[in-house]
């Protein structure tokens, strides 16, 4: 089988040719392409995911290419993670919020907006090419940014093979994972909202539902991301965990202040360490020196992913790394993150083994009160027969609220992309939480539009 990563230059493409090749074995995987249009980024992170896939197991082809239509032909399975404007464009989505007063964090928001508007579009042409040059119904899972907004377009543009990723919960549950010392088959988590805007009402630890206990554990506050919160927050939300990106909601004005203190925006941190790298790496040999040019990669991304959500919430991370060696992480177990998301999906479609994990996929009545192809991130059974949402049921009214409002929100800018319809992004972003004004919706759409030299919208 041939699975397809677009977005392949990407600086999380180690990470997941790593989950790739450690999960190939169990699947049938032969054959792993990772496509990017920006050369020099796949001759530096492309190469070095490559690189380890050799030394992980040389028996499975592995290219690199600039060339979709050669990396889509024929292939089983696909994955969309673009950064379509790539770093300067995050700069620019968030310096537009942030000169209006509102926070522009890259998904959720005035940020999540301006992304999609170059995502969707990009996407819609790869979903096209794959339709023509794929096998039939090749599943595609989309990690590409605001993951909701984009999988909910993408369906609506009569996709049906797209699924959202996120390795948001996932990652919360390796937490507790860590917290208990259980391994990733012995705990269950039961999650429901939006793409980065959902709670976790149920967690079982060997069939057994510990939510109280858990609830009651100092350690949930301090060595998950659950630290984030305060703990009568959790019980006004009716004892649910939640998802970190809440953060954004529950404490706008310390978010916003604290970015607005700061020298330079997560985006401008990021984009300076990430030139940084590649300029270390673009001319480097990287074929004979894969030792350090591994180390030099991984220094760099630890430093990036241990500061995540360090600025706006004024706090360090729940868990923080080292940087390993190139023999010590392949040797390490893998965590699985998106990749690991997809690999399990395609095992169970593959094996009829089933398996339970979090999607973004159409609400098909699992919550009451939304609509069926409402795109919602919600916990799933997956077997050979694909991807069933649990049924939620009726849900909290504090969190249907909230769900509702943003579900508008995404369902305007879907239909503001799909027509290039200026009002109806107005429409979305003026009832957005984050936004909240009818006069800082209509700024937020024409700067956006003239920033990224977006034409033809009326």
């Amino acid at each position: 089988m041939k699975i397809t990563v677009l977005g392949g230059g990407g600086v999380r493409s180690p990470f997941l040719a790593k989950s790739i090749l450690s999960g190939a074995h169990k699947i049938g995987i032969t054959h792993v392409v990772f496509m990017d249009t920006n050369k020099e980024k796949l001759r530096t992170f492309g190469k070095i995911a490559q690189k380890i896939a050799e030394l992980m197991n040389p028996s499975i082809k592995f290219e690199i290419t600039s060339d979709p239509i050669a990396a889509i032909t024929n292939a089983d399975f696909v994955i969309t993670t673009l950064r379509v404007g790539e770093d300067k464009s995050r700069v620019i989505d968030e310096r537009v919020a942030l000169d209006l007063g509102v926070l522009g964090q890259e998904t959720t928001g005035a940020g999540g907006f301006a992304m999609a508007i170059r995502s969707v579009p990009a996407l819609l042409e790869y979903c096209s090419l794959i339709k023509e040059y794929a096998k039939p119904n090749a599943p595609i899972f989309n990690f590409t940014n605001p993951s909701g907004i984009v999988t909910q377009a993408l369906r609506d543009a009569g996709y049906s093979n797209v699924y959202g990723i996120c390795d948001a919960p996932s990652g919360f549950s390796r937490q507790l994972q860590n917290l208990y010392g259980v391994s990733e088959d012995e705990i269950s988590l039961r999650c429901y909202g939006l793409n980065h805007l959902s709670w976790f009402d149920q967690v079982k630890i060997k069939g057994h539902d510990i939510s109280d206990n858990l609830l009651n554990d100092s350690r949930l506050y301090q060595q998950t991301e659950m630290k984030l919160f305060d703990p009568e927050l959790t019980k006004l939300s009716g004892n649910l965990l939640l998802n970190e990106y809440l953060y954004f909601y529950y404490y706008r004005e310390k978010a916003l202040q604290s970015i607005l203190n700061a020298k330079q925006t997560r985006g401008e941190n990021v984009q300076a360490i990430n030139d940084a790298t590649l300029e270390r790496l673009i001319d480097f040999d990287i074929d004979n020196k894969i030792d350090e040019a591994f180390y030099i990669f991984m220094d760099a991304y630890l430093t990036r992913e241990n500061s995540y959500m360090t600025l706006e919430a004024q706090t360090e991370r729940a868990i923080t790394r080292k940087t390993p060696t190139l023999k010590e992480f392949i040797a390490e177990v893998d965590d699985g993150g998106y990749a690991g998301v997809a690999l399990r999906f395609i095992r169970a479609v593959a094996t009829g083994e089933s398996t339970q994990m979090v999607l973004s996929i159409p609400n098909a009545d699992a919550i009451d009160g939304l609509l069926t192809d409402d795109i919602i991130e919600i916990s799933c059974i997956i077997n050979k027969d694909g991807a069933h949402p649990i049924k939620i049921g009726t849900i909290p009214e504090l969190q249907m609220n909230l769900i509702r409002t943003l579900k508008f929100y995404e369902r305007s800018v879907v239909k503001a992309i799909l027509n290039k319809d200026k009002n109806e992004a107005i429409r979305g972003l003026m009832v957005h939480p984050l936004v909240n004004s009818y006069s800082i919706a209509k700024q937020l759409v024409d700067n956006y539009l003239l920033a990224h030299e977006i034409e033809g919208w009326h």
